[in-house]
């Protein structure tokens, strides 16, 4: 499948991988820092996400092939690959399943375990934005305020929504809610039990619960060739709330 992507800089590869119900502009300017320090970056929007094309084939060995496909279309050398939350673990599984082609490995709090579901209040949340009837912003986030309380998280969501081109003043959203929503137990999975000597870099927030000491002999398993930076003052979106530490922690890592 081909993917939708921005792309900054020159230079060796790095490509970047957002979470669930992100988009590949929510990493522009941390990707126009690190062109900036001589990388070629592609923040990449994932299948059934952002720009890219909608499939009824979502899980994370399908968006592996697709970063694979992205790679040889674009015959990229040494690549770096980074992930936060869902992509991490999209990161994870195209390393483990296509060995040998990365260069560097960089995963931004998520472990190679399992999760238990916690994403069904935002999921009914979203379903419950009616856009036959909402049609302002505004309306879209009074809708979503009836289950979800936290701000951040509401404007995070409603950057997803855009004006559909063959309607007259119709908005929707633009990851594929229906699909996520049937199959969102096929992101919660285990990353395969396999072993990469590829250098891996994790980083996680010290306020988030998304990799626990207990998850460490898990990641040494599969990446025993790994280091670990905690990034204090963040939670799960580490690289958005502390985006200075979260550049330092990775620059840090790609030029030692």
């Amino acid at each position: 499948m081909q993917l939708a992507y921005r792309k900054f800089g020159e230079g060796q590869p790095l490509l970047i991988l957002h979470g669930l119900f992100g988009q590949s502009d929510n990493w522009n300017t941390l990707a126009k820092r690190f062109a900036e320090q001589g990388f070629e970056v592609y923040a990449i929007d994932q299948r059934n996400h952002g720009l890219s094309l909608h499939s009824v084939d979502w899980n994370y060995t399908a968006m592996a092939c697709d970063i694979l496909e992205f790679i040889q279309e674009h015959q990229l050398k040494n690549p770096i690959l980074l992930g936060h939350s869902m992509g991490g673990k999209t990161a994870m599984f195209f390393e483990l399943e296509h060995s040998g082609i990365l260069d560097k490995l960089i995963i931004a709090d998520i472990a190679p375990v399992i999760y238990a579901a916690h994403h069904n209040e935002v999921i009914k949340a979203l379903k419950s934005v009616d856009f036959n009837v909402v049609a302002t912003r505004k309306d879209a986030e009074a809708a979503l305020s009836q289950y979800i309380s936290d701000f951040g998280t509401k404007q995070f969501l409603l950057k997803n929504i855009y004006w559909k081109e063959d309607t007259d003043k119709k908005m929707d959203w633009r990851f594929n809610l229906d699909v996520i929503a049937d199959n969102y137990h096929e992101i919660l999975v285990e990353v395969p039990a396999k072993t990469s000597q590829v250098e891996a870099l994790f980083i996680r927030g010290a306020k988030s619960v998304y990799i626990s000491d207990a998850d460490l002999p898990e990641i040494a398993a599969r990446f025993p060739n790994y280091e670990l930076v905690t990034i204090p003052n963040a939670g799960h979106w580490v690289h958005a709330e502390q985006p200075d530490l979260f550049y330092e922690a990775v620059m840090k890592f790609l030029q030692g």
